[in-house]
């Protein structure tokens, strides 16, 4: 399994983001992307516990693994939603 730093899979998501413009994907298309990505990661999350539970997980190690990217997806989600409410509630601060 190969290892990617979180700066990597942001600027690859942005390279793709560029090269889906002649596509014209919009930034609701995106966001709606990216989560369902994240969402995809805590499923399988929550698929690895069940099997670990019931014993029927031969390599701990990758359980570990999904368990840690759903928590990093996670953070990072909720990290930019905090983002994107600091930024609105700034604009709505705005005197016009």
């Amino acid at each position: 399994m190969k290892i990617q730093g979180l700066s990597n899979i942001v600027s690859q998501s942005i390279n793709k983001l560029d090269d889906n413009s002649k596509n014209k994907i919009n930034f609701g298309e995106f966001l709606d992307q990216q989560l369902s990505k994240v969402n995809s990661l805590q499923k399988q999350d929550e698929d690895y516990k069940k099997m670990l539970a019931i014993g029927e997980v031969d390599n701990i190690h990758n359980a570990m693994i999904a368990t840690e990217k759903a928590d990093l997806a996670l953070q990072l989600t909720l990290s930019i939603e905090n983002k994107l409410m600091d930024a609105y509630k700034e604009i709505m601060r705005m005197q016009i």
